[in-house]
């Protein structure tokens, strides 16, 4: 970055891409001095990651709907929760799988083109599934289709935003994006529960899809690949050509997972990830409005709690970035894990037919928690795996995607067997304890210790 002692003569410069950077470095003149001043613009760095925010919103309105179309597929065709369950899992587990992948497609075609695909994906899964008359075509749309395009702009997605058009402010862009499902679920899980009460599960589904769609537009004309394609620096750092498109995506991303399996700190991260999944989407987002219904709620109501989850949500990740930008991710993670557990084992005491204070105390504290896991995870993935930290990030969110299937999965079996879900819940809150003792044996990156030493 040019300082404001350099004497360098912007106007000389040769590269026009360079002399715009420049001239966007250089500070504005003073009043007094004789030149202009200048009025400072906004970087494009945050326009993309405006774009990105209404993106992730668009194709998180798939994730609102789960949990509310439980009891009318089984009251409609007859299906089990554990055969529900099964279609959830699949569509969590691709989502989870497809992630890293995605990550790799985007440095090869470029992010535009993966994520406008993603979306009509989504929306085509989600049309589909209206004309369905038995669960394997559940597990065809909601499972296959949807599942891989969500997972084509999974949190990978944010990754690869921040890791390009930002140096410094990652830890807070990453909480902002991340806010960004949150605040999908807020706009769509009241709204999707109301269509369900009134119309009937069809036209949910429906709306959701138009949601995707309706994003396809603002992703093609305004979001863009790279600092270079516009002749900017990535905000807070230098500028740097566009890098020729990776080719062998899926060789690369295999290259890189096999490498990183080589070493502690992944198996740690995609461990204490798998129990975020778990304990997150695969248990409250899925099970907690058949739950809370069991005892007697409204699933408005109960739909309206999620939603609750979404607003604070919000705030919790981005106070999470800001947090992980100044203070030990490892530290952080174990904070989080361990109070997690710690709620999840007071839930199937707080359930009742009524929403009461206790109830509304565990939806804000859980709606803080929620994936504020995310900002830590992710600096830690690029303080030991560098340039690959976007793709062994991807794995570890697959790992938190199969830990989400797993109890999508079981929990809708556990309710069959045992006809309550509290098993889920305390288990659920046991592990959450597990993840955070694996958070704290994460080892600092040599060169890292180094520097703070």
């Amino acid at each position: 970055m040019i300082g404001a002692t350099e004497a360098v003569d912007v106007s000389e410069t040769t590269d026009p891409r360079v002399r715009t950077t420049q001239q966007e470095q250089l500070p504005s003149t003073p009043e007094g001095t004789g030149g202009r001043k200048r009025t400072p613009r906004i970087h494009r760095a945050w326009l993309v990651a405006a774009v990105a925010f209404v993106t992730i919103i668009g194709g998180a309105a798939f994730g609102s709907l789960p949990g509310l179309l439980i009891d009318p597929l089984n009251d409609e065709f007859g299906w089990s929760r554990g055969e529900i369950g099964l279609g959830v899992s699949i569509n969590m587990a691709l989502y989870g799988l497809t992630a890293p992948f995605a990550a790799a497609l985007m440095d090869r075609f470029g992010m535009r083109k993966v994520v406008a695909v993603a979306l009509t994906m989504i929306a085509a899964g989600a049309v589909l599934s209206v004309w369905m008359t038995a669960s394997w075509q559940l597990m065809l749309y909601w499972g296959l289709l949807v599942g891989l395009g969500t997972g084509s702009m999974a949190m990978s997605f944010s990754a690869t935003v921040t890791n390009r058009w930002f140096v410094e402010r990652r830890g807070l862009v990453t909480g902002i994006l991340t806010a960004a499902g949150a605040s999908g679920q807020l706009v769509f899980l009241p709204l999707c529960a109301w269509i369900v009460d009134e119309h009937g599960w069809e036209p949910a589904v429906v709306t959701v899809a138009l949601a995707a769609l309706a994003v396809v537009p603002f992703v093609w004309l305004l979001l863009r690949d790279h600092p270079a394609d516009v002749g900017l620096a990535p905000y807070g750092g230098e500028f740097t050509p566009k890098p020729e498109p990776t080719r062998g995506a899926a060789k690369r991303t295999v290259r890189v997972l096999f490498d990183a399996a080589k070493t502690g700190p992944f198996w740690l991260l995609a461990g204490s990830f798998a129990i975020c999944g778990a304990s997150t989407n695969g248990l409250i987002r899925t099970h907690f409005v058949p739950s809370a219904h069991d005892h007697g709620m409204q699933i408005t109501a109960a739909a309206s709690l999620l939603a609750v989850i979404g607003v604070f949500d919000i705030i919790g990740t981005i106070a999470s970035g800001w947090l992980t930008d100044r203070f030990d991710a490892r530290r952080l993670l174990a904070v989080y894990y361990a109070l997690r557990g710690v709620s999840l084992l007071f839930l199937p005491m707080l359930l009742a037919p009524s929403v009461h204070p206790p109830m509304i105390f565990f939806i804000v504290f859980y709606g803080l928690d929620w994936v504020a896991t995310v900002p830590p995870t992710l600096a830690l993935c690029r303080e030991h795996y560098g340039a690959d930290s976007a793709i062994v990030f991807g794995w570890v969110l697959a790992s938190h995607q199969v830990g989400a299937a797993v109890v999508a999965f079981l929990g809708g079996v556990a309710r069959d067997v045992f006809g309550t879900y509290d098993v889920v819940w305390y288990a659920s809150g046991a592990l959450c304890a597990a993840a955070a003792l694996m958070a704290l044996v994460i080892r600092r990156n040599a060169r890292d210790a180094e520097l703070l030493a």
